[in-house]
């Protein structure tokens, strides 16, 4: 089972926290999970409707979204950060 992790605006959106999920066998790397859970419902679309300026952190180590992955990983979804 895969754990993901949600944070900021995208927890908001989505409405928890974390969820543990079965990955499907044709989900292979990071965009397609993305793709996978906004077929979830409007709140998925809406949290990762900047799919391209979303962090993504596997197993605590920032990757990119063609990065590979598996049921054994724990992924974690970040918002853009913007700083001052």
């Amino acid at each position: 089972m895969m754990n993901i992790l949600y944070f900021a605006l995208i927890r908001e959106n989505i409405g928890h926290f974390s969820e543990t999920i079965d990955l499907p066998n044709d989900i292979n790397n990071v965009n397609g999970l993305i793709n996978y859970l906004e077929q979830k419902g409007d709140n998925y679309k809406a949290a990762f409707a900047q799919s391209d300026l979303i962090r993504v952190a596997i197993n605590q180590e920032y990757v990119n979204l063609d990065h590979p992955i598996s049921n054994n990983d724990e992924i974690a979804f970040f918002p853009p950060m913007t700083g001052g």
